[in-house]
């Protein structure tokens, strides 16, 4: 369960295209959507402050940082929203 350091960034964050769709769940998973695919990606995520890792349920693993509001990950910028639309190409 989220505790207060990690409650703010809890939610759906997407890249400016809409083509990456990272949920971060309350329980410490996330599901990360790519194009038309749902579920590309599925693990859990700790926050320490504003850094987040992540381990894939495949073992791989990866890690951001949140920057004024904005998720920095493997090069991608996300910026949280409330839309669930998958891309539309």
């Amino acid at each position: 369960m989220a505790d207060a350091e990690t409650s703010s960034y809890i939610g759906l964050w997407v890249t400016a295209d809409n083509h990456v769709r990272q949920e971060l769940l309350p329980d410490g998973r996330y599901v990360e959507a790519r194009g038309t695919t749902e579920r590309a990606f599925t693990g859990r995520y700790t926050i320490t402050g504003t850094h987040i890792d992540y381990v894939d349920d495949s073992g791989f693993t990866a890690d951001g940082d949140f920057v004024d509001g904005v998720l920095h990950h493997v090069g991608m910028r996300l910026r949280r929203t409330e839309d669930r639309s998958p891309d539309p190409s």
